[in-house]
């Protein structure tokens, strides 16, 4: 296909086109532990047939909703037939950076602050950033610490954090819309050659958390439904 081959991740393998764009191949290779689906975990655990496909088709479904909204994307276009999707070029902050939108107090969040609140209480949008490495356990890191670091400026935390809170709101009411509740999302952001903050990475169902009814709905599952 002459295009090079720049990167091999754990999910999706990284291409460079010849019009400076660049291309995402999305893999059936899933993360987890013990052949068990994890999204949380740091290595691949398993192979699911078709999970790229999902994964794609997800991503392809939200990113036209918020490029609409007018939100910053690095997202061009995609081809389902060979789950490709091509992306603007971008920069991540530091040496990545994962930004979680909490809508509801779960997983992490609540095993930090159990004496401080109930389990499943409500958050308003609730912004955390961490600094994706394995080996530290993706540590937390303030905004302070981004700005003091130099990972971003005060101006791109304040447009990322805004954003997030957006893009949140959009996914959660398209789930809502289903009779799905969202109660936390994970995404990635990067920037461009303006220095301007756009989500990038994937919005699939293994980077969030969903419930139906009070029980918690699995990533496949939700891929399910949601295409139901």
């Amino acid at each position: 296909m002459g295009n090079k081959l720049v990167y091999t991740g754990k999910t999706k393998d990284v291409f460079e086109l010849e019009n400076g764009n660049y291309l995402l191949k999305f893999k059936d290779d899933c993360t987890g532990k013990d052949g068990v689906f994890d999204p949380g975990e740091n290595s691949v655990g398993l192979t699911i047939e078709g999970v790229g496909d999902v994964n794609l088709r997800m991503s392809i479904y939200f990113f036209e909703k918020i490029n609409a909204a007018g939100l910053k994307t690095h997202f061009v276009s995609a081809n389902l037939d060979d789950t490709t999707m091509e992306v603007l070029p971008a920069t991540v902050f530091g040496k990545g950076l994962e930004v979680i939108c909490r809508n509801k107090a779960v997983g992490s969040f609540y095993r930090r602050y159990s004496d401080l609140v109930e389990e499943g209480a409500d958050l308003p949008s609730y912004v955390e950033t961490t600094l994706k490495n394995d080996e530290k356990g993706d540590p937390l890191i303030t905004k302070d610490g981004l700005v003091v670091l130099g990972v971003m400026t005060d101006k791109q935390y304040e447009d990322l954090k805004a954003e997030t809170q957006q893009i949140t709101k959009i996914v959660a009411d398209d789930l809502a819309e289903k009779g799905l509740v969202l109660y936390d999302i994970k995404f990635e952001f990067g920037y461009g050659k303006d220095g301007e903050v756009m989500l990038i990475d994937e919005i699939a169902s293994g980077n969030m958390r969903v419930y139906k009814d009070g029980e918690y709905i699995d990533p496949m599952t939700l891929s399910e439904l949601f295409f139901a």
